[in-house]
């Protein structure tokens, strides 16, 4: 459970860095990124794994590029529902779905190593 909590709070940060960094995503404080984080993952975990199941044999057909613009779009929705979270055109949110994935690899890699 602690772990659990540990990947929210870490998440949240990782959504706030990523904000600093990518022109076109805005946050507006830690509690929206937060809250940005768990809509991610509740809306990667229901309808994003739904899209990844119907689109699976063209994910196998273009290397899993189907997944990551999933991924993508699965931003772009959170970003519509959530008030304080902005994320302004597709590439903003390719990027920042890269650059999380990134920051949220060091956080578990500097956690494993400790």
């Amino acid at each position: 459970m602690m772990k659990f909590i540990l990947e929210i709070f870490l998440t949240g940060l990782a959504i706030l860095i990523v904000a600093q960094i990518i022109p076109g995503v805005v946050v507006n404080g830690y509690l929206t990124a937060l809250i940005a984080g768990i809509l991610l993952g509740v809306v990667n975990a229901t309808i994003g794994l739904i899209l990844r199941i119907l689109t699976f044999p063209l994910n196998i057909l273009t290397l899993g590029l189907i997944s990551f613009i999933i991924s993508v779009f699965m931003v772009l929705l959170v970003s519509h529902i959530l008030n304080g979270f902005y994320v302004h055109g597709f590439f903003s949110a390719a990027l920042f779905a890269i650059a999380l994935a990134l920051i949220k690899m060091l956080f578990h890699s500097l956690e494993k190593s400790r």
